[in-house]
C-alpha cells in the first residue's frame, strides 16, 4: 500500500502551474506547451515549446507554490533537431535572480532519443521555481514536456493572517495591514498592498503574537508599476524591537521581481515574533502587497520545582504546581 507522501508525488504538479520562457520561435511553440500533458503528438515539434535561435535560452515553470521536488521529466521531440534539447540544465528555487537560472541546478541533460523521455531524481529540492536553461550556447531550446513530481515544501497555514502589522509611514490609503488581508493581487493601483511614504529607510513589522521558527517567508509584488518599491528589501526575524526590530537577524534580500509575481524566501528556522521588511540608508518608498510567513511555533518548557510535605495528595500537588506556572507567565 502507498503512504499518503507516494501518493502525493504520483501528480505532476506542472500540470497547475504556468510557463514562461527567454523568446518563442512562433506564436504555435508558445511554453504553455511543454506543461500541456502530452508527451508526444505527431507533426513538426508538435505541443512542443521551441525558443528562437539565441545565447543562454531558458524556459521557467511557475509552480505557484513552494513544493520538494523528488523528480523532474523531460521528453524530446521525435521529428529531428534532438540538440535542442542537449545540455540542458535543469534548475529548480524560489529565486528569480537572472530569470531563475541561479538556482540550485539538479541535472544536465544528455542526448536525449527521438520522442523519448528521461527522468533526473532532485533528491527533494525545494522550490517555486523550475529552470531549462542552457547557457553559454547560441541555440533553439525546445521541451516537449516537462514534468515534475514532489509535495508542498512547507506545512501549516500562514501566521502572517493572524497577525498584526505596522509600518513607518503610510501613504494614502495604503496601511500595513493590507499586506496580510490574504489577497495576493487585486488589479489596480497598488490594490490591496501596504505602501510608505518616500522615507529614509523605510520599514514594515509583522508581529506574529507568539515566537516561531520561520521556514520560508512569501512576498508578492506590485502588478501596476513601480517594481523597484520591492527590490533590495532585507528581511528580518527577531524579539527585539531595538531601531523598530531592524536590528533582528536578517534571513534574504529581495532582488527586483516581475510585476504581480511572488517569491519565496528560505529563513532556516530562525525565530522570532517579528518579521520586518526594510530598506536601509535609502530614501525609497517601500510597498508589500502581501507578505505570507509558514513556520511552527516555538515551544517553550517550564521547569517548576514544588517543595510538599509527604501528606500532601496528588490534588494538592497539582493546585501547587499550577500556581506556580500562572506565577511565572505573569511575570
Amino acid at each position: 500500500m502507498k503512504t499518503q507522501a507516494a501518493k502525493r508525488n504520483t501528480k505532476n504538479l506542472a500540470l497547475k502551474g504556468t510557463a514562461v520562457q527567454s523568446s518563442t520561435l512562433s506564436y504555435t511553440y508558445g511554453a504553455a506547451n511543454a506543461i500541456d500533458g502530452i508527451r508526444y503528438a505527431p507533426g513538426v515539434a508538435s505541443s512542443c515549446s521551441i525558443t528562437a535561435y539565441q545565447l543562454n535560452p531558458w524556459w521557467r515553470l511557475d509552480l505557484l507554490d513552494s513544493y520538494k521536488i523528488y523528480k523532474v521529466t523531460v521528453t524530446n521531440r521525435a521529428d529531428g533537431w534532438l540538440e535542442q534539447t542537449a545540455g540542458v540544465e535543469i534548475r529548480i528555487g524560489n529565486s528569480l535572480e537572472n530569470n531563475g537560472n541561479n538556482n540550485p541546478r539538479c541535472g544536465v541533460t544528455s542526448l536525449v532519443p527521438a520522442g523519448s523521455s528521461v527522468s533526473f531524481s532532485c533528491g527533494g529540492m525545494k522550490g517555486r521555481y523550475v529552470n531549462m536553461y542552457l547557457p553559454n550556447i547560441q541555440q533553439y531550446l525546445t521541451l516537449c514536456e516537462v514534468e515534475v513530481y514532489g509535495y508542498r515544501a512547507r506545512t501549516g497555514q500562514n501566521l502572517a493572517l493572524k497577525g498584526t502589522a505596522v509600518q513607518s509611514s503610510t501613504h494614502s490609503i495604503y496601511g500595513a495591514s493590507n499586506a496580510i488581508d490574504g489577497i495576493r493581487y487585486a488589479p489596480g493601483k497598488a490594490s490591496s498592498c501596504s505602501h510608505t511614504l518616500n522615507d529614509l529607510s523605510p520599514w514594515w513589522r509583522l508581529d506574529l503574537l507568539d515566537i516561531y521558527y520561520v521556514y520560508n517567508v512569501t512576498v508578492t509584488n506590485r502588478a501596476d508599476c513601480c517594481l523597484e518599491q520591492t527590490t533590495g528589501v532585507e528581511i528580518r526575524i527577531g524579539n527585539s524591537l531595538e531601531n523598530n526590530g531592524n536590528n533582528n537577524p536578517r534571513c534574504a534580500v529581495t532582488s527586483l521581481a516581475p510585476a504581480g509575481s511572488s517569491v519565496s524566501f528560505s529563513c532556516g528556522e530562525m525565530n522570532g515574533r517579528y518579521v520586518n521588511m526594510y530598506i536601509p540608508n535609502i530614501e525609497a518608498f517601500l510597498t508589500l502587497c502581501e507578505v505570507e510567513v509558514y513556520g511552527t511555533v516555538k515551544k517553550q518548557v517550564v521547569r517548576v520545582q514544588v517543595k510538599a510535605a509527604e501528606n500532601v495528595d496528588e490534588a494538592e500537588l497539582k493546585e501547587l504546581v499550577l500556581k506556580k506556572v500562572d506565577f511565572i507567565l505573569l511575570i
